[in-house]
């Protein structure tokens, strides 16, 4: 067996590992919409996000340092770049969207974050000067509508009324928003190996919130053994194993590919919905499957995607 056909070999066989860690990753960030919708119940967002990234910080610094061994002059040198992804990613985006989570469902949550993909690529557009093909483009707008579809109940004249908006939607478009500035700022500043900038920006997260919530009484604990489980769960796996699963897939596959998978967050959290009994309407399930199509439309093969966008993606949730 030559060289080239024994690396042809591996790459098939680590084919399957990258699949499956991609679907862990993306079933662990849809727990933190069902699991954080619970917790939300008695933690505040504040705390929330506060405790969930205290938990997460150590244990991404350790791997870090073990797996990427990084020059930590280097990522030190890029700390306004580390700065703004923590105040627009790991604060701005979680604190919304628990925020949201205490008006809204998690279903609902997550038809709405399933549109960020492709304000993500339109951001690009505008701010990065990055080609919009028309295939791209109408992706985003098929994805804007099921958007639409999903806010207003399959009713879009209640959005011309100005009444088709809840209180946890407009977070939610408050969320994406956030996280669409946390993507454009990662993909302008230096590159820096992802789970080392995870930790950094957990801990900048830490650093901030900690004088915040002594200021206003100190952070709310658990006050249940559900309420613990469910922090130690959001703490560990989608804020520690997914980015993990997620940055081992994309040494196999290419970024673009990996990115469609982001779609699985919806699936997972609708068929947790359903499974679990909560009401659903069928606007959401309709909404919901216009905006996966406009995002796999937006993010087909035919457009280029360079391979630190799925990186900064990987973060959000």
């Amino acid at each position: 067996m030559t060289a080239h056909s024994a690396g042809t070999a591996s790459e098939r066989g680590s084919l399957p590992v990258a699949v499956i860690s991609l679907l862990l990753a993306t079933l662990f960030w849809a727990g933190n919409y069902v699991i954080g919708a619970a917790a939300v119940t008695t933690i505040d967002p504040l705390s929330l996000v506060l405790l969930r990234w205290s938990i997460a910080v150590i244990p991404l610094l350790v791997i870090a340092q073990l797996t990427e061994r990084p020059s930590w002059r280097q990522v030190f040198a890029a700390w306004p770049w580390l700065i703004a992804g923590s105040l627009f990613g790991l604060l701005g985006y979680n604190l919304l969207l628990y925020a949201a989570l205490q008006h809204t469902d998690a279903f609902d949550a997550s038809l709405i974050n399933a549109f960020n993909p492709a304000l993500i690529t339109l951001a690009a557009a505008v701010f990065l000067r990055e080609r919009l093909n028309p295939r791209a483009a109408a992706g985003v707008l098929i994805a804007l509508a099921g958007v639409l579809v999903v806010l207003s109940g399959g009713n879009l004249a209640t959005l011309l009324s100005g009444s088709g908006f809840g209180t946890g939607q407009l977070l939610m478009i408050g969320a994406i928003i956030a996280w669409t500035a946390y993507t454009i700022t990662g993909r302008r500043g230096p590159r820096l190996p992802p789970v080392t900038s995870t930790a950094i920006q957990a801990a900048i997260a830490v650093l901030v919130l900690t004088p915040i919530s002594l200021a206003t009484d100190g952070p709310t604990l658990p006050a249940t053994g559900d309420a613990v489980w469910a922090l130690v769960f959001i703490g560990i796996f989608p804020s520690v194993l997914s980015y993990l699963l997620w940055n081992r897939a994309l040494t196999v596959l290419p970024a673009a590919g990996a990115g469609v998978f982001l779609n699985l967050i919806t699936v997972y959290t609708a068929t947790f919905t359903i499974l679990a009994g909560h009401p659903y309407t069928p606007a959401q399930i309709v909404g919901g499957g216009i905006v996966i199509a406009g995002v796999i439309l937006t993010n087909t093969p035919s457009r280029r995607v360079p391979a630190r966008t799925a990186d900064q993606r990987q973060e959000q949730t």
